[in-house]
């Protein structure tokens, strides 16, 4: 009986056993063959992982290679919760980091106290400081690396609990410069205004990934699938701004906007040969490396996105039409003062006017009522609007700028008609008055603005260059010559012309003033009318006459003194950037026979001492902004060395100096210094060269250096200078910039 139930419970064991394989088999058979695409899948989606390869966003540069804008290294700032509690550091940290990052302690405590509700309420094992630590510059991020090692001296721990994460952000080194030409891109990665935004799908370029499979210890399967698609890095634009004459640009607005606190103001040069964007700023601006602080307005650009009424700046119209159809004779005579046109009295800035005066007078004095006579009784409303329009009023120029206004140039009425002649009740925006005045300019050709010079892709080297690009020919070259002669009289004639202001001495310069009313839609009871009180001054003028080189136009929006019209406030910001941009282009003054003898008078020692300079501080500016900068000064210059950067001066910042007298640009550490040519310097800033390159000096004679030896005292390497007192002959001082070994100094002058 025993036996039996033995047996009994082997067959039911066994019976077990067999069913447990039976089912094992059957699922195995289920999972392997049946549903084994399904689990196929998911294990592939286990040993699945990806990483996105970020492309570079495309730098842009000026037309000289300098950078503008540029990706450049950041952190974002994370905690460890769980490590500072475990070191008791929490409260010092959340201090420090809070007065390093700029927020609230109450914050900075919150985020290192942090707790996990999903994993039973611990504390975060790393929590991100957003937003204040999030894209942080180097700058900040070696402080706060500063005290993570000041942390682990103390602690004697390596991990202090606080990471910073490697990131990369936009970054604009010139600051506010060009800052509505360049807009600005976010921390998200999202572009804002200007250049940025318009060429965002260029300059973002496309990103890559790269997929693989991996085991549990997340390391790559050998033999496991592999896919894998590069980033493609976006493309390098250069634009066609010059830093330097966009710094002119600025710096000349600047002191105008001090001055007369208006609502705005904009001003743009550009080559009228080419219709090239030299330079394009407007006040206020703004600093696109903060950009969260700072106000939307700093961001906008008025030459391309607001209207104005030109005034008698777009006089120049009428007067080109007058020209080409040989209507204007400037010897003519009218009867200045006031004019009826239908139902309305149009007068002069001044009641009375000047009597009987010809219309090169006109022009000189800015009549209004001398335009009547040429656009509205002698063009002709159809005439008149076609030259408007062949001008590019009325349409968009087609710059490569976000949000370019077209503008409105409509006129029915007899009366409406006249006074479009001279500029009022037409809308323009900044870029449309210089593309049409730069056909004037440039032999009667309309073109349309270039803010690219060129466009590289980095991954294939190619190069699209922008070619200057004509619209059509509005007026003859032989009218062309005309006009730019009857302007160049608004601003030579220093008794009427009411451009004398932007008069420039050895220069020919052409321009015209504009002041125009604005419409006040409170006015007169809510209907509107022209205000008492609110005007745009402006001006607009090129130079040289004959060959041009650069056209400004500068608009000053509202200025706080209602009596200054635009060739008291606008023509000396023109002169101030023509002058200074004619030095940079090496672009010479031509002196009247007085001038010359004058100068001649003056070399001979007949005169008063040679004129000085004050020599700018260059210290940490990149080489070719230095050079840059000394050229439009019209100062000489040696750079010595080979590096990028200036590491000193010689002179000083602040030394006044003769003009003939070079500067010397140091860029590299003493030890990689040859000697420079120092013909021309002072014993003193001679000295300074000689102790900057750890050379022994000896020196023969007073004054300035004449000539110099390397030479052997006591069996050491010495260098001998000589120097004479300075005469006024400065042959002395035109040396060509090279070492005495011909090797490492490069000269340049202005």
């Amino acid at each position: 009986m025993k036996r039996r139930i033995q047996l009994r419970v082997l067959f039911l064991i066994g019976g077990l056993i067999t069913l447990l394989f039976v089912v094992l088999i059957g699922r195995l058979y289920w999972v392997q063959v049946v549903k084994a695409d399904f689990w196929l899948g998911n294990a592939e989606q286990y040993w699945a992982a990806s990483e996105k390869l970020v492309a570079k966003r495309g730098e842009l540069t000026d037309r000289n290679g300098d950078v503008l804008a540029m990706d450049g290294k950041s952190y974002t700032v994370a905690v460890s919760p769980e490590q500072l509690d475990k070191l008791g550091i929490v409260d010092k940290v959340s201090i420090k980091l809070a007065q390093l990052l700029g927020m609230s302690e109450t914050s900075m405590k919150q985020i290192a106290t942090a707790r996990n509700p999903d994993k039973g309420n611990a504390l975060y094992a790393q929590r991100e400081v957003r937003p204040k630590g999030w894209k942080i510059d180097k700058e900040l991020g070696d402080k706060i690396e500063a005290f993570k090692k000041e942390l682990s001296d103390v602690t004697g721990s390596v991990d202090v609990g606080i990471y910073l994460m490697n990131e990369t952000k936009r970054y604009y080194p010139k600051n506010t410069m060009a800052a509505q030409l360049l807009g600005y891109v976010d921390k998200e990665g999202k572009a804002n205004y200007g250049l940025e935004s318009f060429f965002d799908t260029m300059l973002r370029g496309e990103d890559g990934y790269r997929k693989y499979q991996k085991d549990g210890n997340r390391i790559q399967l050998d033999g496991g699938s592999v896919d894998y698609k590069p980033a493609h890095d976006g493309k390098n634009v250069m634009l066609t701004i010059d830093s330097e004459i966009q710094n002119y640009v600025e710096q000349a607005i600047q002191k105008a906007y001090d001055k007369y606190s208006p609502k705005s103001i904009t001003a743009i040069a550009v080559d009228p040969n080419t219709m090239e964007i030299l330079g394009m700023a407007n006040l206020p601006s703004a600093n696109p490396n903060y950009y969260w602080t700072q106000d939307a307005a700093g961001f906008y650009n008025h030459a391309t996105r607001s209207l104005y009424e030109p005034g008698s700046t777009f006089k120049i119209v009428t007067l080109a039409g007058a020209v080409q159809e040989g209507i204007f004779n400037p010897n003519a005579t009218y009867m200045s003062g006031s004019i009826r046109v239908a139902d309305r009295t149009i007068r002069d800035i001044k009641r009375g006017g000047w009597g009987p005066i010809t219309y090169l007078e006109g022009l000189k004095r800015s009549s209004n009522v001398a335009f009547v006579h040429l656009g509205y009784e002698g063009l002709g409303e159809d005439k008149l609007r076609s030259y408007i329009t062949n001008f590019g009023f009325g349409a968009k120029t087609g710059v490569e700028l976000p949000g370019e206004l077209v503008g409105s140039i409509k006129f029915h009425y007899a009366s409406e008609i006249a006074t479009a002649t001279f500029g009022q009740g037409v809308s323009v925006t900044p870029i449309q008055q210089v593309a049409a005045v730069s056909a004037v300019a440039n032999g009667g050709k309309l073109m349309k603005p270039l803010i690219v010079k060129q466009v590289e892709d980095p991954v294939t080297g190619k190069i699209e260059v922008r070619k200057p690009e004509v619209v059509r020919q509005v007026i003859s070259p032989e009218t062309s010559r005309k006009v730019s002669e009857y302007l160049e009289q608004v601003v030579s004639d220093q008794e009427i012309g009411t451009g004398k202001n932007a008069y420039i001495e050895g220069y020919r310069v052409a321009g015209k003033t504009g002041t125009a009313q604005k419409w006040d839609n409170t006015a007169n009871g809510g209907k509107g009318d022209w205000s008492d009180d609110k005007f745009v001054v402006s001006f607009i003028g090129f130079a040289p006459v004959g060959n041009p080189k650069i056209l400004v136009y500068v608009v000053i929006d509202e200025p706080n003194d209602k009596y200054v019209g635009g060739g008291a406030a606008a023509a000396p910001v023109f002169k101030e950037i023509v002058q200074q941009s004619l030095r940079r282009m090496g672009i010479k003054p031509q002196l009247t026979a007085a001038e010359e003898a004058a100068n001649k008078k003056e070399e001979a020692g007949e005169d008063k001492k040679a004129p000085t300079i004050e020599v700018p501080d260059l210290n940490g500016l990149s080489a070719i902004t230095a050079k840059s900068k000394l050229q439009g000064n019209g100062m000489q210059f040696v750079v010595v060395g080979n590096g990028k950067n200036v590491e000193q001066q010689i002179p000083r910042a602040g030394s006044v100096v003769p003009t003939t007298q070079r500067v010397y640009l140091i860029t590299e550490k003493r030890d990689k210094l040859t000697v420079p040519d120092l013909k021309g310097l002072s014993l003193r800033d001679a000295m300074e060269v000689s102790t900057l390159l750890g050379m022994k000096t000896v020196t023969e004679g007073e004054g300035y250096v004449v000539s110099q030896t390397m030479a052997k005292l006591k069996g050491e390497r010495v260098l001998k200078l000589v120097l004479k007192p300075q005469s006024n002959d400065n042959s002395e001082s035109s040396g060509s910039g090279k070492a005495p070994d011909g090797s490492t100094a490069a000269a340049g002058g202005g």
